[in-house]
């Protein structure tokens, strides 16, 4: 099978157990969390290349790419990542959870150099620099199962929920959104801050469906999979990249070449497997 194919149903997994895992409002220090400094960045540079340190931040609330465990360690698929290019660099790492609205803000201060958080490239080309797509992705519908919408069709009069900023909301309601018309036909188009909140109100019936990530999708499904539906045409289809600061080439590049070398010795595959219940398959990895 090419390893390039994107394969929906492979994200599909065995049950696990979603964690509640809340947004958090301040960017705190992973290890003793002190909140992050939001001062303005060094002028000589703030990428890893030049302070040494890779400051990832993440979405706390994102499973299976960035959450909390249940021992309240910060962890998931882009975090080892992060911490295996740092470590392979010589670099200190640093998982600072951040609202994920505020991450311009803080990316632009140099109180993180990064977003690593299955981050879409799609749409966001001009705002950031990028390393080059390493997974393939997709933005699909979540509904409540036994509603009785099968098709985008059975969205129409119907509450839409997605996270702030998302790359599903881009693909709605963004500036140039792709699928503009069908969300022209819901009730309403909602953000809110976090996922597993989003997923909430879904099974509570506040609201009818949720615009979320395949990785998402899956990882909600094999939790709950008798509560929940996916459509199966998606909204669209992406990559997943490394957000550095506009002009932070150095450093792009370097963790590029590194998540290479990474795949070739083995340690992706292995990872993906790791969090293969979770919804992440190694055939999506398109970083060759």
């Amino acid at each position: 099978m090419d390893r390039r194919s994107f394969i929906l149903t492979s994200l599909s997994a065995a049950a696990l157990s979603v964690s509640a895992l809340a947004g958090c409002n301040n960017a705190t220090d992973a290890n003793d969390n002190t909140p992050v400094s939001d001062a303005p960045a060094n002028e000589a540079g703030t990428g890893a290349v030049d302070t040494g340190t890779l400051i990832v931040g993440f979405d706390a609330s994102y499973p299976p790419y960035g959450y909390r465990d249940d021992d309240g360690e910060y962890t998931g698929f882009d975090l080892e990542l992060a911490q295996e290019v740092a470590s392979r660099n010589d670099w200190e790492v640093q998982l600072e959870p951040i609202d994920w609205d505020a991450k311009d803000t803080l990316l632009d201060s140099g109180a993180i150099n990064c977003i690593w958080n299955g981050c879409t490239m799609e749409g966001r080309e001009d705002d950031y620099t990028f390393s080059d797509p390493y997974m393939l992705n997709a933005q699909v519908i979540v509904t409540r199962a036994g509603s009785g919408i099968e098709d985008f069709d059975g969205l129409a009069g119907k509450a839409v929920i997605t996270q702030v900023d998302s790359a599903a909301w881009n693909v709605l309601a963004g500036e140039d959104a792709a699928q503009a018309d069908l969300a022209a036909t819901f009730a309403s188009l909602e953000t809110i801050g976090d996922y597993n909140t989003a997923f909430m109100q879904l099974e509570s019936g506040a609201v009818d469906a949720v615009a979320c990530d395949l990785s998402i999708a899956a990882y909600q499904l094999a939790a709950k999979p008798d509560a929940y539906v996916q459509l199966d045409e998606p909204l669209s289809e992406e990559h997943y990249a490394v957000g550095f600061k506009l002009g932070d080439d150095a450093t792009a590049e370097t963790v590029t070449e590194t998540l290479r070398a990474m795949d070739e010795e083995g340690f992706v595959e292995e990872l993906c497997e790791k969090y293969a219940d979770q919804g992440i398959d190694y055939l999506n990895w398109c970083l060759e």
